[in-house]
């Protein structure tokens, strides 16, 4: 059977501008100041904001990685790159996804 359209309920986003910027701004300072070594705890800021305000039919998502847990991806990817000129960072978008998908999950 079909649903009925006023059954299922809606899907949204519910992050505002200023916390966006906020969180982007405090990001790239961090990225910065470290020289680039915390870039993955901006990412998982960045990553956790985005998933936090997301509603999808109704249950709210909850990002559950870590910057330490993507820290060791993080160099593993960036020596794979190396180690192969460069060519193993068009999969690394790739691999940053998988991570960022297997850490959210569904709170209710």
């Amino acid at each position: 059977m079909a649903k009925d359209i006023a059954s299922v309920q809606r899907s949204y986003f519910d992050g505002g501008l200023f916390q966006l910027i906020g969180w982007t701004l405090l990001g790239w300072l961090v990225t910065i100041c470290t020289a680039g070594i915390c870039y993955p705890w901006a990412l998982c800021m960045v990553y956790g904001w985005r998933i936090n305000y997301t509603v999808i039919e109704g249950r709210r998502l909850r990002f559950t990685g870590s910057a330490i847990g993507l820290f060791g991806n993080w160099i593993k990817w960036l020596l794979l790159s190396i180690i192969t000129l460069g060519i193993y960072g068009f999969w690394v978008k790739i691999a940053l996804e998988k991570w960022r998908v297997k850490n959210t999950i569904f709170i209710d």
